[in-house]
């Protein structure tokens, strides 16, 4: 029972953290699969992306595969949650502490503990959501404008295509992020009241914010690998894994093209864990789960 509302307290935390930054995450990802097209990029920058895809798709086009993603974001984010808020719980009882005092050691692993699970919701759903984001960017090829098209396009070993890189990414973003989230959480707890309890609302908020920008700039140069492993329409893949593609990226466009669409990834990661995880402790909270 007490991990069937940790999982639906990740659900419904992770559905309003990404509904309200979405847009943000259309941006990113057109901007990590742009190629040059007669020596030129299709886009200068996040702000003029966000501008050619309102002024050709209109705002629309800023939500396509929010379905999906939010269909598959439900039990990737009550994984993700609930996974590290057990093994937390797990890990302080071992070594006779309380979940926030745990050493940073031992988030860690809780934290890549968390991320090593939920790739099995992640990877359908972000494949899906890519190839519906770039559907229409500039030279993409014809896809199924709907997400079960994709889906059954696909196929089931399809829907798991780049999950080296996924787990390249979210492994060590998990890794990161969950220690430094209760690290800063208490930090700031300690700054705005000089108080040692467990962290305000606001304080997790402000802690996730911060982490979740720190893990993202961190692990931008897996997601860059991930999105273009995944945005591939064609029968046969455009690479023959993680380590050909980083290898062609790398001698191709240069060590500055891991770092595509850097500074939306952190806007988008920033608020959407921020937004998430005080949204899981303020159900905690009022539930008392």
């Amino acid at each position: 029972m007490r991990l069937l509302a940790k999982l639906g307290n990740g659900a419904v935390a992770g559905v309003t953290g990404v509904s309200i930054i979405f847009p943000l995450d259309m941006v990113k990802t057109r901007l990590q699969n742009q190629k040059p097209v007669n020596g030129r990029l299709p886009y200068a920058g996040g702000i003029d992306c966000f501008r050619q895809i309102v002024g050709k798709e209109g705002v629309r086009g800023l939500y396509r595969g929010l379905v999906p993603n939010l269909a598959g974001v439900t039990p990737e984010k009550a994984i993700k949650l609930a996974v590290n808020d057990i093994m937390r719980g797990v890990l302080a009882e071992r070594i006779g502490t309380t979940p926030d005092r745990l050493p940073v050691a031992y988030g860690a692993l809780a934290g890549a503990t968390a991320g090593l699970c939920q790739f099995v919701a992640t990877n359908p759903m972000e494949i899906v959501k890519i190839r519906m984001q770039v559907a229409t960017a500039s030279g993409a090829t014809a896809v199924p404008a709907s997400a079960l098209g994709i889906a059954r396009q696909l196929g089931f070993r399809g829907l798991y295509r780049g999950t080296a890189a996924t787990l390249l990414r979210d492994v060590p973003f998990s890794l990161l992020f969950f220690p430094l989230q209760a690290l800063l959480a208490q930090k700031a707890q300690w700054f705005m009241y000089r108080s040692r309890e467990k962290p305000s609302t606001i304080c997790v908020l402000a802690g996730s914010t911060v982490a979740g920008m720190v893990a993202a700039a961190s692990v931008t140069p897996a997601d860059v690998i991930k999105t273009r492993l995944q945005s591939s329409s064609q029968p046969t893949p455009a690479y023959r894994g993680v380590v050909d593609c980083a290898t062609r990226i790398m001698r191709t466009e240069g060590p500055r093209a891991f770092f595509k669409g850097t500074v939306p990834r952190c806007l988008t990661m920033a608020p959407l864990f921020g937004i998430a995880l005080m949204m899981y402790d303020m159900q905690q909270k009022i539930l008392g789960w």
